[in-house]
């Protein structure tokens, strides 16, 4: 069986002279950060610290934006039924969300409709387009899925639903025939983010008609909560607009205006007040996303609606219940997964495993382990007697989606990023599918040496940890994915004391000295196996944080990897 690969830690600590005196006004452990994030001018650092959208990022720029707002504008004004059809993931959920507010403050007669997951699957379907032509709707709008949907278009136009597309995900060689699609990866679209979420196309959808009929400014920032649970849990990269939307959000989250999400937070354990974009990924995003891998995503929907303290406060406690259910299935998903992964081969590239007791709603989640653990391509799929229902997970060096683009005639329906995507594919085909797919991967990504890399920021002692220079790293805010939160390598650390932390020992707590005496605590995820194993001098990678516990604020070092001193 393949063991997890050891990290390649890269350091990249070289700051040129012009860097230096451009940057000369901050820290200088901040100063290599911000440099070996591309920014290397005052105005650039200026410009990234602000979190500053790039120019051009106006509603009326993404292409197809007219049409899409003449059609609702006159459905507004003549009461016509819209429907706002979205995804049951947090990203498809808090855009439907967005939506369906927007368009209820310009009196608009509006529903949403999130699919199941079970009954239904991803996406636009026929029989649901169906239904809501027979209920009276006249427009549906989609969030967060149809770029795909060719036949499902084709059926609304022939039963008379006008149907607006909004959706971020990768288009394939034929666009729908909608009265709008609104996609910035569209050829030809001038849009200059070309990475924004679901929930944020819905939002500049929202922002052109708000505009339109003379709303005030205001208005849209309303909704900037929103923007920020979906778009840093969909994991789009946080950077140019993305990183504004989210930054706006944050501050937004931190008021706590809206009940939903303050009683998500109060179920989380969390302080409203210091909400990061951590929390959201680790916290707050994966409890949205549990209703709808475990069964109807209609609770985290309802939500973010409600105004009602008492209803908020029944829907959060539902969701979080249903995450850690949703946390017992993904481990055992996972374990039985590896099992089939490394029955016939011990060293595969592409590591795959389908079982019909597979929960089609947390396949995703244990590729996404698979994929962390051994840095590797992965699949996990539910298989039925008719149909399997996969997800992927990839590693920067193989672009999933472009691969599944070699297996679309083989694939019933499919779609995703680069790093994640999901597909249905017929039973019998399965075998053809994952040969052909295993031959891609060979081909691509065979001879490469596999291993994830930690790119470093600077090498410091533990003495200059301080509160003044976490301060100043809060600059970087919101990191995550694309924008990586700050890097550090320490050499020759004192390991004070170690011990194992957590439910299942899973995680490593430790305290650590330099030569100067100076301590830190420290945490390590998912490291626990290693308490005390450690010697005494260790070299480690780690963030340096803030955490928050009973009420008291300390600093610790979040560990991402650790190994005996080297010569020490």
């Amino acid at each position: 069986m393949i063991q997890p690969p050891q990290k390649r830690w890269l350091i990249a600590d070289r700051l040129p002279e012009h860097a230096e005196r451009a940057l000369q006004q901050y820290h200088p452990i901040l100063r290599q950060v911000l440099y070996n994030r591309g920014v290397s001018t005052a105005a650039a650092a200026q410009q990234y610290i602000l979190a500053a959208p790039p120019e051009g990022c106006e509603p009326d720029n993404l292409s197809n934006m007219a049409p899409a707002v003449e059609r609702i504008v006159y459905a507004i004004q003549h009461q016509q039924p819209i429907a706002v059809y979205g995804d049951y993931d947090a990203d498809g959920v808090t855009a439907s969300a967005l939506l369906v507010q927007a368009l209820q403050r310009l009196n608009a007669t509006v529903r949403g409709y999130i699919p199941d997951r079970f009954s239904e699957g991803y996406g636009l379907n026929i029989e649901a387009l169906t239904a809501l032509q027979q209920e009276g709707v006249q427009v549906v709008i989609t969030v967060d899925c149809g770029i795909r949907s060719i036949q499902e278009a084709e059926h609304a136009r022939a039963i008379g639903l006008d149907l607006i597309i909004t959706d971020h995900h990768h288009p394939g060689s034929v666009i729908p025939q909608a009265v709008a699609v609104i996609n910035p990866k569209l050829p030809g679209d001038i849009y200059p983010e070309k990475n924004l979420a679901g929930v944020g196309l819905a939002y500049k959808l929202a922002e052109a008609l708000f505009r339109q009929t003379g709303q005030p400014d205001t208005w849209i920032s309303d909704f900037l909560d929103l923007v920020a649970l979906g778009t840093v849990t969909d994991l789009v990269p946080l950077l140019g607009e993305n990183r504004a939307l989210v930054r706006a959000g944050l501050e937004r989250i931190h008021q706590a205006q809206r009940q939903g999400i303050l009683s998500l937070i109060g179920v989380s354990g969390l302080n409203p007040k210091t909400i990061t974009a951590g929390d959201i990924a680790f916290m707050l995003g994966p409890r949205l996303n549990a209703a709808g891998r475990l069964e109807s995503a209609l609770a985290a929907f309802n939500l973010l609606l409600t105004p009602d303290v008492a209803d908020a406060a029944r829907y959060a406690q539902q969701l979080n219940n249903q995450n850690s259910e949703r946390q017992r299935i993904t481990r055992e998903i996972q374990a039985r997964a590896e099992q089939l992964v490394f029955a016939t081969n011990p060293d595969p590239l592409l590591l795959f495993a389908a079982d019909p007791d597979f929960n089609p709603g947390v396949v995703g989640l244990a590729a996404s382990r698979l994929t962390d653990q051994y840095y590797r391509p992965a699949i996990v799929a539910s298989q039925g007697a008719e149909f399997t229902r996969g997800s992927c997970r990839s590693i920067p060096e193989f672009h999933i989606t472009a691969a599944l683009d070699q297996c679309a005639d083989l694939l019933h329906h499919y779609g995703g990023h680069a790093a994640a995507a999901g597909f249905t594919v017929s039973t019998p085909l399965l075998p053809a599918f994952i040969e052909r797919l295993q031959q891609i991967v060979a081909s691509q990504i065979g001879a490469l040496d596999l291993r994830p890399v930690l790119e470093i920021d600077a090498a410091v002692e533990l003495t200059d940890l301080r509160a003044g220079l976490l301060n100043d790293l809060g600059l970087l805010q919101p990191t995550g994915m694309g924008n990586r939160p700050a890097l550090f390598f320490s050499r020759g650390a004192l390991v004070k004391s170690q011990r194992a932390i957590g439910k299942d020992n899973s995680h490593l707590k430790l305290v650590l000295a330099d030569a100067q005496r100076v301590s830190h605590d420290a945490i390590a995820f998912r490291l626990g196996h290693l308490a005390g194993g450690l010697p005494n001098r260790v070299d480690l990678v780690f963030a340096f944080e803030r955490n928050e516990y009973n009420g008291q604020a300390y600093l610790q070092l979040n560990v991402r990897d650790i190994r005996p001193s080297a010569g020490l």
